[in-house]
This record gives C-alpha cells, structure tokens and sequence, in this order.
C-alpha cells in the first residue's frame, strides 16, 4: 500500500508520472508502486550530489561524468542542475584545500579546472539555455598580471548555458586588448576575473581605460579579493563571488 509519503504525489486519475502515461488498466497501487519507485529514483539521485563532490575532489574524472550523464538524463529541472554545480563548486573546494596542503599541484588545479568545465557543459541543457537564441554578449578576461581561469571557466560556461555570446580574451589579458575589443564587439556587459590582490589594481585601470574610450557597457567583477568596497575602488557597476550570482545579474542587466 501507498504511504502518507508518497500520497500527495497521486495528482490525477489518468496515471501520470512525470511524462509518462500509465495504461488505464493499472490498478491504483501498480500507478501508485510506479510513481513511488519513481520518487525513491529521484531521492538517490539527489543523495549522489555528495559523491559527486567527492569524485570531483579526488579528480575522479570518470566517475564524475557517469554521475552527471546519468543525472541529466533525468531531465532535471534548472533548480535540481545548479544544485549539481553547486556540488562539482564545493569538490572544487576540497580540492584547493589538497593544493594548500601541498597534496595537489598546479597541474591538478588546471586539470580540475577542465573537468568542471566539462561537467557544466554536460548540464547546459538544463542550466536554462534557450537554444540557438542570444540574449546578449558578454566579453570576460582575467585581467593583466593574474593567470587563473577557474572561477572565469565556470562563469563563462553557465552564462553561455544561460543563452549569451561569450567573448573570452582568456588570462593576463592587457588593458588595449580589453578595449580593442570591446570596441570590435560591442558588448552588452564585460566581465573581468581575478584571484590574486594585485588584479583590484589591474581591474581598476582596465575599467578607467574602457570609460576613456566611451565604451558604456556594464561591468561586473568577480574572484577572491573582490568585495564591495574593492568593486567601489575599481568603478565597476556590480561584483560577485558566485557564478551562478554572477549569470543572474547578467541575466537582469539584459
């Protein structure tokens, strides 16, 4: 018999689960098992989200993307697929800590880096992209003098997921290179990246050269060292520590 727990998942007399119709010769309590075995499905899912930070800690390449396939083909919601990146962010998060330690090198950084990307791109689908559909374009760099692209990576493949163009100048990215093209594509929204203290610096002078030549699209910042006092220093109109933050903002701005 169906329990309390599983009742309120019964919403219509035809037998729907999900996007399946169940033959109307199902007895209520085959509907009800199918519709039951269904939620547990779901739970276990949803239980996976911890394995999943710790396959993505320990750099477990392919039991990561068996993890994620399997759960989009689920047809997660948007909701149910950032809590997914919010678990490959937080087994990122184990792994600066092995790098801290000295148990991880630079090449595991960039390697982690590569596989995030990886597992957002199998979750696009689900991020709440809208196809072949441009809602806007963003030009994104990490600024003169920092070379890390992690946290930029991230941005980038959940704004393209959101339905932007991305123009990504990539890392270390000189100031006339910001403005040259910036004036070549005229982005609705540039987005600068930085992890080290000194890049508040370079983002300062990156953001006064692009007012310096009228370019009037609107500017986020994101990495460790930004903070709102840091964002006021650089004359940005918003920063942010969280990519899924960041895309919503952009999100807004278009």
């Amino acid at each position: 018999m169906l329990t309390e727990e599983y009742s309120e998942l019964i919403i219509n007399p035809l037998g729907y689960i999900g996007n399946t119709i169940l033959p109307s010769k199902f007895s209520l309590n085959q509907r009800a098992n199918s519709i039951e075995n269904k939620y547990k499905e779901k739970k276990l899912i949803m239980l996976d989200l911890k394995i999943l930070s710790q396959a993505m800690g320990k750099l477990e390449e392919d039991q990561v993307m068996e993890l994620l396939k399997e759960f989009a083909a689920t047809n997660p919601s948007e909701a149910e697929a950032l809590d997914a990146v919010a678990a490959c962010q937080a087994g990122m998060g184990i792994v600066g800590e092995l790098f801290e330690t000295g148990e991880y090198f630079v090449g595991d950084l960039i390697f982690a880096g590569e596989l995030l990307t990886e597992a957002i791109n199998t979750l696009k689908p689900a991020l709440g992209g809208s196809g072949s559909t441009i809602i806007g374009t963003i030009l994104l760099g990490t600024v003169h003098g920092d070379l890390h692209d992690i946290g930029k990576n991230i941005f980038r493949s959940m704004s393209e997921a959101a339905g932007f163009e991305v123009v990504d100048l990539g890392i270390d990215v000189a100031i006339e290179e910001f403005v040259a093209k910036a004036q070549e594509v005229k982005p609705q929204i540039i987005g600068m990246s930085g992890v080290l203290t000194l890049a508040i610096d370079s983002m300062k002078e990156t953001v006064e050269a692009l007012k310096a030549a009228g370019i009037n699209a609107k500017i986020i910042i994101g990495g460790n060292p930004v903070t709102k006092e840091a964002c006021e220093f650089v004359g940005a109109d918003t920063f942010t520590t969280n990519a899924a933050e960041g895309v919503k903002i952009c999100q807004d701005w278009v």
